[in-house]
């Protein structure tokens, strides 16, 4: 069993952590060298005080299926020290225990490292994303006064499109809407409120897309809009989705497909899948439409189906009946997974991309904050927007199983080392300190029009921040 150190800090938010161990052998630990999974009741993983009584915490075990095994955890409530139990057949395995001898705090305590380059440090982000150098390089000494003056201009207009408007002063995020559809500035809220408890941002002001289109026009439009999908054709700044960003901060939680969870549930083995080029979706783009139509003419090559209509008028005979959705992990009992745009980039993509299986990928001019680190034919296959030359990419992989199945090997370590939670941090971090070095002067203490978005309460959590009562005591 592979075991590799990772994350294994205390001082720092811990909402969710995943880690591996490096195996060792001496006399408190065993060693266990595997290739394929020993079960998923193999590893045993705790987290208790040092005298062994239980921490309020959910501790949860993935099974890799490869031979190695994450261990994640969900904090309810901070804590000065803590030791992390890993065993194999009730013994302890390479470095057990793990002891956290400093402050390890819960998702919702308000903690922030003064410090940026040392969260940086501790997090290790990279020191730069291309993707924010792309979007930022077209912008210089913002002047966010005017940025504002013509974003509600042009941009405030109820049916059509939804902005959030964001200061963040001294650590804490005010924010106005614009717009008829706001609902969306939850997931915006959330990722801003979450960031500002865990590390000190730099005072900034951003208008953020809530819509799925992005909206700055290269063509015609010079101002920063932040947004969930870039395009070839406009200059939006692009940000992690909001799916994606969600799943960073509610995995063990309300959400259960994140880009850990699905590397645990990849269906058969390789050679046990379905050789079926797979989709289920609703009609959001006629391409899905046409993809139905090729599977209900060659249902051995492709099985896909309508799962909802909102777009296109329902046709039976055409597109046949609506099917049931079906839980995305058995998406990966089939060996092809068909990603298709919808409305804009199909936000599933980093999901299927960690399911083991080998994605076809549709040729499209939206993209995701990573998307241009992505290779064709190393980590998908591609195929033309008008799905004319996908029969031939299914029968290429069927007639190159190994070359597929390395493919799919390849897109699954890539989410490993580009898509986890500590990378969705890093990014929004990095954009927001980037962007706010390009502002051509600070941003101005909110008046009584904009509206405090309160950090959540910690009531029934114990937050007890160290760095805070330090600060105040330097203070007085």
């Amino acid at each position: 069993m592979l075991i590799k150190t990772e994350n294994l800090r205390s001082d720092i938010h811990r909402c969710s952590t995943s880690f591996l161990t490096a195996p060792r052998s001496d006399s408190q630990a065993i060693q266990v060298n595997l290739t394929q999974s020993a079960g998923e009741k193999a590893i045993e993983a705790s987290l208790v005080h040092p005298d062994g009584s239980r921490a309020r915490v959910w501790t949860q075990v993935l099974d890799m299926k490869d031979g190695s095994y994450v261990i994640r955890f969900r904090l309810f409530q901070s804590y000065t020290e803590l030791q992390i139990n890993v065993l194999h057949d009730g013994k302890h395995l390479a470095k057990s225990p793990y002891k956290l001898n400093n402050m390890v705090y819960h998702e919702k305590c308000y903690c922030p490292l003064a410090n940026l380059e040392k969260w940086y440090s501790i997090m290790d982000c990279p020191d730069s994303y291309s993707q924010i150098d792309l979007d930022l390089a077209q912008f210089k000494d913002v002047d966010v006064e005017n940025v504002a003056k013509e974003a509600i201009s042009r941009f405030n207009k109820a049916g059509m499109h939804s902005l959030s408007h964001y200061r963040i002063i001294d650590n804490k995020v005010y924010r106005k809407t614009y717009g008829e559809h706001v609902g969306f500035k939850m997931f915006s809220d959330a990722i801003l409120l979450s960031l500002t408890r865990k590390v000190k941002l730099p005072d900034i002001e951003i208008f953020v897309n809530l819509g799925d289109w992005p909206l700055e026009k290269k063509s015609q439009g010079h101002i920063p809009i932040f947004s969930w999908c870039g395009s070839d054709d406009t200059k939006d700044i692009v940000m992690p989705t909001y799916d994606i960003t969600e799943a960073t901060l509610e995995m063990m939680s309300r959400v259960s497909l994140d880009t850990l969870s699905v590397q645990a549930n990849t269906g058969p083995e390789w050679e046990n899948k379905t050789t079926t080029a797979f989709w289920r979706g609703r009609d959001s783009r006629q391409e899905r439409l046409d993809l139905v139509v090729m599977s209900r003419k060659e249902p051995e090559l492709i099985d896909a189906a309508l799962t909802h209509m909102f777009f296109f008028p329902k046709d039976p005979n055409k597109y046949g009946e609506l099917v049931k959705s079906i839980p995305f992990f058995d998406f990966f009992k089939y060996k092809y997974q068909i990603n298709l745009d919808g409305t804009v980039a199909a936000y599933r993509l980093p999901y299927l991309l960690g399911g083991n299986s080998l994605v076809l990928k549709q040729d499209s001019n939206y993209y995701e904050h990573f998307y241009k680190m992505l290779k064709p034919y190393e980590h998908y296959v591609p195929f033309k927007r008008d799905l004319s030359d996908l029969r031939e990419k299914i029968e290429w992989a069927k007639k190159h199983d190994d070359e597929a199945k390395k493919i799919g090997q390849n897109a699954q370590r890539f989410v490993k080392e580009n898509l986890m939670p500590n990378d969705i941090f890093c990014y929004h971090v990095k954009v927001l300190e980037k962007f706010s070095k390009l502002l051509k002067r600070p941003p101005a203490k909110p008046d009584s029009s904009w509206e405090l978005v309160d950090q959540p309460n910690d009531n029934d959590s114990k937050c007890d921040c160290k760095r805070l009562k330090t600060k105040v005591s330097n203070d007085s």
